[in-house]
């Protein structure tokens, strides 16, 4: 059963014991992703988090299409689908009178196919749970009020100073470590990296977690005019696995300290409901949304992820959902060089994948922020959001990890540095399955399309695909699908292979 984050008691978890390859600073969804996929690597990863427990509020609550691939491909999408649901229906409100409902997200029909078509809907607090049990059942270890005071890299190590919640003090040496604690990182300030951005005149916001009297659970309720029109109401989303609502308002006037009263009266200023139909504030946060960019991801041996390394507004569902593509993207660099002896280099391509996506999405969110949501006005992108929030279509085309050797490819081919395409394919001795079926687990994935499969080390993991969709969306070739889905090289001639696997730490 899930534990009730607003009435458990404080968790303090265990000191590691022993050595540690990675240290993560930070046990959020970013921060648990991260520590699952090292683990199952084999990895020694310990978790610090400066709370007292997991957050127990629902802020990042939209799982897309592309996260659910990758929590799919850790072994706990499963239980994020028993404890969430589809999005539901928007049914809008106006002088206290229902007005039909709509559907604010839509599934995109030329969004590349995906086992997980649609967002789920799953409070933060629930997905960080089933992720931190996932990795201490891997063998990892999570310790809370802990904080990182500061940290001294040297050449091979980096010292990590922690403080306790009592006061007592610590120093350990990691070869590795990751600064996954949020918007205010203290990881990132104490390697004085700078963020790049600004606020762009994105309105400050309120949002809460609230029992609601006299609502329905069926719908996604939205009061769109508040004081000054427009999108200045306020909209209560229903929780799965909860008889809660998460209630989302812009907020008006100069920030104030928000208290439980004030959520309440911003529900009957705004809505046709009184105060006292807010039976209880669960959880509450004022925020001002800003656009921030780190102007590094690296830092020698120490990285910044998710909400560390970019800021996003609340416009889409994106904040937690990039945070866990950065994760999956740095797991499997890590595990090759610390279990594979990959050069160093490998590294640097975590930064060059990652924070191009990162400003890409950016810049989308603030726009999505901006509209609003609203059955009235917007473009059609804002008002339909899920034909452009899926991840699906996120690629590294332009990375030095992406390796095209095929000539006079038509512009809709598929390429290296692109999210391999998850379409049904036989296999010899297989029959017929959906590609990332066989791209579960750590390994790299060879797939052979009308080729003599070449000799690869026990590490790689070869598939002669004899037909299928996969089969013809492919062409003839050899198709090395990274641990995180996107293929790294695509080419005819075997011997681009041995250079490649020299290069990611698995060559003979």
């Amino acid at each position: 059963m899930p534990t009730d984050p607003h009435t458990a008691a404080p968790r303090r978890g265990a000191p590691v014991h022993g050595a540690v390859d990675v240290l993560v600073v930070g046990a959020g969804p970013t921060g648990l992703t991260l520590a699952c996929d090292l683990a199952r690597r084999g990895v020694r990863t310990h978790v610090v988090e400066a709370g007292e427990r997991l957050f127990g509020g629902s802020r990042g609550k939209s799982l897309q299409p592309r996260t659910q691939e990758v929590l799919d491909d850790l072994g706990v999408m499963a239980e994020l689908r028993s404890a969430g649901g589809p999005f539901p229906p928007m049914q809008t409100w106006r002088d206290g009178r229902r007005e039909g409902t709509w559907r604010l997200l839509e599934r995109d029909p030329g969004a590349p196919v995906s086992g997980y078509p649609e967002p789920w809907l799953v409070p933060q607090w629930r997905t960080q749970e089933i992720l931190r049990d996932r990795f201490l059942a891997l063998g990892g270890t999570v310790e809370y009020g802990t904080r990182l005071t500061t940290l001294h890299q040297a050449e091979r190590h980096v010292l990590a100073e922690l403080e306790h919640a009592d006061g007592g003090r610590r120093t350990l040496t990691v070869p590795y470590l990751v600064g996954c604690d949020g918007g205010r990182s203290t990881v990132r300030e104490a390697l004085g990296v700078a963020m790049k951005g600004e606020e762009g005149g994105l309105r400050p916001a309120v949002v809460a977690d609230v029992r609601v009297r006299g609502l329905d659970q069926d719908h996604w309720h939205i009061w769109p005019d508040g004081p000054g029109g427009g999108d200045a109401g306020l909209l209560l989303c229903p929780l799965p696995g909860m008889d809660a609502f998460q209630l989302n308002a812009r907020a008006d006037g100069e920030e104030r300290e928000l208290t439980e009263d004030a959520v309440r009266e911003l529900v009957a200023t705004r809505t046709h409901l009184p105060a006292d139909a807010v039976t209880d504030v669960l959880w509450h946060s004022y925020y001002r949304p800003r656009t921030a960019l780190a102007e590094r991801f690296r830092d020698g041996r120490v990285f910044l992820a998710g909400d560390a390394a970019h800021a996003h507004p609340p416009g889409g569902g994106q904040g937690l959902n990039i945070g866990v593509q950065d994760a999956y993207n740095l797991g499997w660099k890590l595990g090759q060089v610390l279990r594979h002896h990959a050069p160093d280099a490998l590294l640097d391509s975590y930064e060059a994948e990652r924070r191009p996506a990162a400003a890409h999405v950016l810049e989308l969110s603030s726009r999505l922020y901006r509209a609003g949501r609203s059955p009235d006005g917007g473009d059609e992108q804002a008002r339909h959001r899920g034909r452009t929030t899926h991840l699906l279509s996120v690629h590294y085309r332009d990375s030095a990890l992406s390796t095209e050797t095929r000539e006079r490819l038509p512009g809709t081919a598929v390429q290296a540095g692109d999210r391999a395409p998850d379409l049904p394919c036989s296999t010899e001795g297989g029959g017929t399955r959906r590609l990332f079926e066989l791209l579960r687990g750590p390994h790299f994935t060879l797939l052979v399309v009308d080729r003599t499969p070449p000799r690869v080390p026990p590490a790689v993991v070869t598939h002669r695909v004899a037909g299928g969709a996969l089969a013809e969306e492919l062409g003839a070739g050899l198709f090395l699908v990274r641990p995180d889905g996107h293929i790294g090289l695509a080419t005819q001639d075997p011997a681009h292979l041995d250079r490649y696997l020299a290069k990611t730490g698995l060559a003979d």
